[in-house]
């Protein structure tokens, strides 16, 4: 193996002795502590704002945790991953994956994929038809859930799982907020919308569509009829772009009207070069979109310019493509296009589409024509070699477009329940989700500050557990440090009928033998993240990631729907899994069992085993020698016990 390929190792080339004996702690081989078996959560999990249990649903996948009797791994693994998400094949599309990022596999290779395995078991169960189940028990506590986008609908979701009735109150005539209307269909088809949809209703969530809180229905009747509310409101306001002349041009629009208008199928083309301001994965929406839309050929009735039909005045005519051509698309991005926030797959996927990026122009002033129409859009260069921008004085120059799209940020609509705006456009929430200076009322998603999907969803599940408390009359326990769904290990025993018996009471010396207690483990799980240093990640060899293909769209993608991920195949999957090093919990590689010199480190019975239980210490043999800890990969064995 090259070994300038790895990028962490615990020991380098050459080194034959330690350089500090303080921590080891050895002498002549031996020492006063013993292994305990330390819980941890991986850094894919403490990194996922949905708190995703990926370690879970990898060792599910990989056959270290069972399938129960007659389930398949995939299904096993869709009920892990649902602990977290209803939307596995709609999140495993267009999730940024933080998880990776942070995934401790890239310090020996790459990381593991887990979002292409979560787009896998997605796509699984639609295609088997899995349900979710009606909750066993009514509380009879009624919950209101203002809007129907990913944190309202994961908030009806967890509610309705706890078995509270849940209204969802929906502006739109459909539900899926950002889902169906802001992101692209070629990033987010429209079938898997309803279908992931779909399965939440049939849990019995009731939805009252187009009814908008504040016009339709008053707060003070949510509050009268419902025991607590969720405010799920998003943030469809697009922040302008702030130069002169903007609020004067009508063809200065906001980028998610302008996706909506796409959506529903209004706007069917573009007239001229249009401008998309801004670097995230919004700005990648709108421009991936403005080359499908494409230009239409011939001469423009001016009543159905694109901002007419963005600003919701008229509607286009159904347009075939033969009356289109390639649209004139151009982003203009303040930074270096390096920079920009958007997903690294995304900015490769519009350049592939035929947009051109223009870089290190930072925004002076919007040119209006006689008409009262921009005609340009006048624009600095940058320089950002120190770190900050510095305009270069004489620089300036206009780009002449025929609309101008900003992609630059967004606010929430508070007409009607203006009691909730803190002033900033948003809504202040505390550490329970719960609205600021309004007990019973909760908050999620991108009214808290505009993010990701995927930290909607995890919104959305943690105001649902403050809810469920707050209507029950509970107190509210402060949140975990590591706020992610994690293996429990008394809950697991539990489900197993190996659950500890209740303590007795009577002094006992050890607790090896008493079934009281589950021996030597510590759960550090809700505070600890574990780092690849304190792992022994020479173990894994390196291992190529399998990679989802992706459809070259091309430049000739007027009127072109197809997605740009294609899902891997099951072997490529169970393949991918193996390479998650299950951080923090055992691996069961049977190194400790292997490397112990005195045979005290042994296997449990079959019967017995669980996650995090495969093997057992004779500490009447054990001579703390900390061999079994360095040969551990996954930093499950720690050396506590002892003086």
């Amino acid at each position: 193996m090259n070994e300038t390929a790895l990028t962490y190792r615990r020991f380098k080339q050459g080194d034959h002795r330690y350089d500090d004996l303080t921590d080891l702690i050895f002498k002549a081989g031996k020492s006063g502590k013993c292994p305990t078996y330390l819980h941890r959560t991986p850094p894919c999990q403490g990194a996922c704002p949905s708190g995703h249990d990926v370690r879970g649903w990898m060792n599910i996948i990989r056959g270290i945790e069972k399938p129960a009797a007659g389930q398949s791994w995939q299904e096993a693994a869709f009920w892990k991953i649902a602990e977290a998400s209803p939307f596995p094949a709609l999140m495993g599309r267009t999730c940024p994956a933080l998880c990776e990022t942070k995934c401790n596999r890239n310090d020996v290779d790459d990381h593991v994929g887990i979002n292409s395995i979560e787009h896998y078991v997605g796509d699984w169960a639609l295609a088997k038809g899995l349900k979710f189940p009606k909750p066993a028990k009514e509380t009879g506590k009624k919950v209101a859930v203002v809007g129907g986008g990913p944190a309202g609908l994961s908030c009806a979701y967890q509610l309705r799982k706890r078995g509270h009735t849940t209204v969802v109150f929906e502006a739109n005539a459909q539900l899926g907020g950002m889902l169906r209307y802001g992101l692209s269909a070629h990033r987010c088809p429209r079938d898997l919308v309803d279908a992931e949809i779909g399965r939440l209703l049939e849990m019995g969530i009731e939805v009252r569509a187009n009814t908008r809180v504040g016009k339709d229905v008053t707060l003070e009747a949510l509050e009268t009829e419902f025991d607590a509310i969720f405010w799920g409101i998003g943030a469809w306001s697009g922040n302008p772009v702030p130069v002169p002349g903007w609020d004067k041009a009508a063809n200065c629009v906001d980028g998610l009207a302008y996706l909506r208008a796409y959506n529903e199928g209004r706007l069917q083309y573009l007239t001229g070069r249009t401008l998309i301001i801004g670097g995230g994965n919004t700005a990648m929406d709108c421009a991936g979109v403005s080359r499908r839309l494409g230009q239409v050929k011939g001469k423009i009735d001016p009543k159905l310019l694109p901002e007419r039909v963005v600003a919701g005045e008229v509607e286009h005519p159904e347009t075939p493509v033969s009356a289109r051509g390639a649209a004139d698309v151009w982003i203009v991005y303040r930074r270096p296009f390096a920079a920009a926030p958007a997903d690294q797959h995304e900015k490769d996927a519009v350049i592939d589409e035929g947009v051109e990026i223009h870089e290190s122009l930072a925004p002076v002033e919007v040119i209006l024509g006689a008409d009262g129409r921009a005609k340009a859009f006048k624009v600095i260069k940058a320089d950002w070699s120190t770190g900050k921008m510095v305009t270069i004085p004489g620089s300036e120059f206009e780009i002449e477009c025929d609309l101008i799209v900003a992609a630059t940020g967004q606010s929430s609509i508070f007409t009607g329940i203006e009691a909730l705006d803190n002033g900033k456009g948003l809504v202040t929430a505390d550490g329970f989700y719960q609205v600021a200076g309004k007990p019973g009322h909760f908050v999620g998603g991108d009214a808290i500050y505009p993010d990701l999907l995927t930290t909607a969803v995890g919104h959305g599940w943690k105001a649902a557990e403050g809810i469920d408390k707050y209507v029950r009359s509970l107190d509210m326990d402060k949140r975990a440090k590591v706020d992610a769904h994690r293996f429990d290990m008394e809950k697991d025993l539990s489900e197993r009928g190996q659950a500890p018996t209740a303590y007795d009471h009577v002094p006992t010396r050890a607790t090896d033998a008493a079934a009281f207690a589950i021996h030597n483990y510590a759960d550090r799980s809700d505070v600890e993240v574990i780092s690849s240093s304190q792992m022994f990640v020479g173990h894994f060899p390196m291992t190529p990631r399998f990679v989802r293909t992706v459809n070259k769209i091309g430049a000739d993608c007027v009127g072109d729907r197809r997605t740009r991920l294609n899902a891997l195949t099951e072997e490529q999957v169970l393949a991918e899994a193996k390479r998650c090093m299950s951080c923090g919990l055992c691996l069961e590689c049977d190194n400790c069992v292997i490397y112990c010199p005195q045979k005290a480190v042994f296997r449990v019975a079959k019967e017995k085993r669980t996650p995090g239980r495969y093997v057992e210490t004779d500490y009447d043999k054990c001579i703390g020698c900390h061999i079994c800890k360095d040969v551990c990969p996954t930093g499950y064995i720690h050396m506590g016990l002892g003086k």
